[in-house]
């Protein structure tokens, strides 16, 4: 039985919106415990009326420990979810390093959640369930299809909390000053501009994140979905969107799609062209669905439909997706 939670990462953006989505929907917990570097040691952080006080992470920080929600990068994790596990913990990781591992299951509640009990050692896992890329849970929320293209314009909150304190910085030195030179977080200035890559270039002139989504998307899936992405950072604070090309096995009409959607767990259909209604990232920022509109049938392929989504990235696309990974295990 889950009792006793910790995070690991706890004082980053995913960290704090995990502990402020615990206490939102009220998860069973005993106690939980705090877990960030050295640096962040002794801060103290309001949880359910109590102050909690920020540990330092180390081999001996799971002991008693039930469930480890871990937002504190892909070194961190390659390290210390093993060492959790051993300590008789679950780690539902945020991080890229155990996504595609086979022995991991890759999860989204609401399209994937048969795959949970995959961690188990007795089913083959590591005691480990992973989280996907942010872009690939917001798309793969909305999409059971054969071949998607996406272009997704991703909001500085991906990169983090620091990142955002960047844009922020540099949109008030160019309005006081006309220039910036706040630029650490991403390649090229980010304040009126968009930068047409997110992580470190491959071989094969994609990105690392627009790989992600490729090989993610399929192992969510199970399928050979075929997944084509140009990932696009933009100057919006929080929330990304996507505009999503898909092509089906058959044609499927615009009402089809729209029905689907209207029932799917964690959507929202905001679909009104002709009155101008669709969702946009300020309106989804802080929300828990995924925003889906301007669905329209493809005029190149008749086998094909497109569509536009926002979602909250550190909600969705990370802590909220963690939360109700282990609110299941709860239940199992």
């Amino acid at each position: 039985m889950i009792r006793n939670v910790a995070i690991m990462g706890a004082t980053g953006a995913v960290g704090q919106e995990i502990l402020s989505i615990l206490e939102e929907r009220n998860f069973p917990l005993q106690s939980l415990k705090l877990l960030a570097s050295e640096r962040s040691a002794g801060k103290e952080f309001k949880f359910k009326g109590e102050t909690l006080k920020c540990e330092v992470l180390n081999k001996d920080s799971f002991k008693g420990v039930d469930l480890v929600l871990s937002s504190a990068g892909a070194a961190i994790s390659q390290e210390f979810a093993p060492i959790a596990v051993e300590n008789g913990a679950v780690v539902v990781d945020n991080t890229s390093f155990f996504r595609m591992d086979p022995a991991v299951p890759l999860v989204v509640p609401e399209v994937n959640p048969e795959d949970i009990k995959l961690y188990k050692a007795e089913n083959g896992g590591k005691g480990i369930i992973a989280n996907p890329n942010c872009t690939t849970i917001m798309m793969v929320v909305v999409s059971h299809i054969k071949k998607i293209h996406i272009s997704s314009y991703q909001s500085a909150s991906g990169a983090g909390a620091v990142a955002m304190e960047e844009l922020k910085q540099q949109y008030k030195d160019i309005l006081e000053t006309g220039s910036t030179t706040h630029i650490n977080k991403f390649p090229f200035q980010l304040a009126y501009n968009v930068i047409p890559q997110i992580d470190k270039m491959t071989e094969n002139d994609y990105t690392k994140e627009e790989m992600k989504m490729f090989n993610e998307t399929r192992k969510i899936m199970h399928s050979d979905v075929r997944t084509s992405a140009t990932c696009v950072r933009v100057s919006s604070l929080r929330s990304h969107s996507e505009s999503v090309w898909f092509e089906t096995e058959r044609p499927v009409s615009v009402e089809e799609i729209r029905n689907a959607l209207k029932n799917a767990p964690g959507v929202t259909l905001k679909d009104d062209p002709q009155n101008y209604v669709y969702p946009m990232p300020l309106e989804s920022a802080g929300k828990d669905n995924i925003f889906v509109g301007r669905i329209r049938k493809d005029l190149a392929d008749e086998n094909s439909n497109t569509l536009w989504l926002t979602g909250d990235q550190i909600r969705k696309g990370a802590a909220l997706n963690a939360v109700q990974i282990g609110e299941i295990l709860l239940k199992m």
